[in-house]
């Protein structure tokens, strides 16, 4: 049976959610964690909580590859190098593509798409010489638009082709790489938009059969150790959003966009408007740490 222990796994967007419980749920198998997050306090705070021996904490913006260079560095350091990666650090934007704000549109695109080649790229040598995993976490996204979410479907629609030619490219080297698809699962970033805006959830409750349903974080968790143990080329969940993919192009024919298209003239100038109404398009959370970003003192 394959066994995770004294494998060496990097994490990003480590300090909560997903990321925060898959490194609870490899230091639980025995596995040395190299965790990288641009919020400071509960990244050290679950490095305390897993111990020195088992956890690195690195603060840094993925959007930095010197800076990811330095994290990889210092966990490679301190454990001997790097068999696992899970490129799991995204954020979302809202609002329609005439009304979104430019900047955090690019700074979605950016951490989304380059943040995952920063870490992938920090981190080959090492998980080449291993014979490693990389595991980047996409979406359903990848497979079926959601208006007022263009940055973040767009932006998972890359990764996904991203990881699939890294599989090409590594696969001679006898590294794995794998992509995760998930349907909204109970995160901070899925929580802060219900919070945010009233025409999330209403999106939410006009999305046909499961499209619409929320997804425990454990079950995301779960399938990412079990990817991550077994070199997995892909990883759903739950299950259903497989066929989801299978049939992308159905998904988004005419034939796809009739359960969605009648509620948009309703739902996205109300979105709009509440995006406009909080002066942001991200969550308040994300606004602080792109503060961190650009000032990191």
């Amino acid at each position: 049976m394959p066994t995770l222990r004294n494998k060496v796994a990097l994490i990003t967007g480590a300090a909560r959610g997903i990321g925060a419980d898959t490194a609870r749920a490899l230091a639980a198998k025995g596995a040395k964690l190299v965790l990288i997050d641009l919020d400071a306090a509960p990244l050290q705070a679950l490095v305390t909580e897993l111990g020195d021996d088992v956890a690195l904490a690195a603060v840094a913006d993925v959007c930095d590859l010197p800076a990811m260079q330095r994290a990889v560095d210092a966990g490679v350091a301190k454990f001997g190098g790097i068999d696992l990666v899970l490129a799991n650090a995204g954020i979302a934007s809202y609002g329609s593509v005439s009304q979104v704000d430019p900047a955090t549109f690019k700074r979605v695109l950016d951490i989304n798409i380059l943040g995952a080649f920063h870490t992938v790229r920090a981190a080959l040598p090492s998980v080449i010489e291993r014979k490693g995993y990389i595991l980047v976490v996409s979406s359903l996204a990848a497979f079926t638009a959601a208006p007022g979410l263009a940055a973040y479907c767009a932006s998972k629609a890359g990764v996904e082709h991203f990881a699939s030619a890294l599989h090409l490219e590594l696969a001679h080297l006898g590294v794995a790489v794998g992509s995760a698809h998930m349907s909204w699962i109970d995160t901070p970033l899925v929580q802060d938009a219900k919070a945010d805006l009233s025409a999330f959830n209403q999106l939410l409750a006009v999305l046909p059969g499961p499209l619409g349903k929320t997804t425990s974080v454990q079950a995301c968790v779960d399938a990412f150790v079990h990817a991550l143990s077994r070199r997995k080329r892909r990883v759903y969940v739950p299950r259903w959003v497989g066929p989801v993919g299978w049939f992308k192009a159905v998904v988004t024919s005419r034939i796809g966009d009739r359960a969605v298209l009648p509620h948009i003239p309703r739902i996205l100038p109300l979105m709009d408007e509440e995006v406009a109404a909080l002066g942001r398009s991200t969550s308040a959370r994300n606004v602080a740490l792109d503060d961190v970003a650009v000032d990191p003192s």
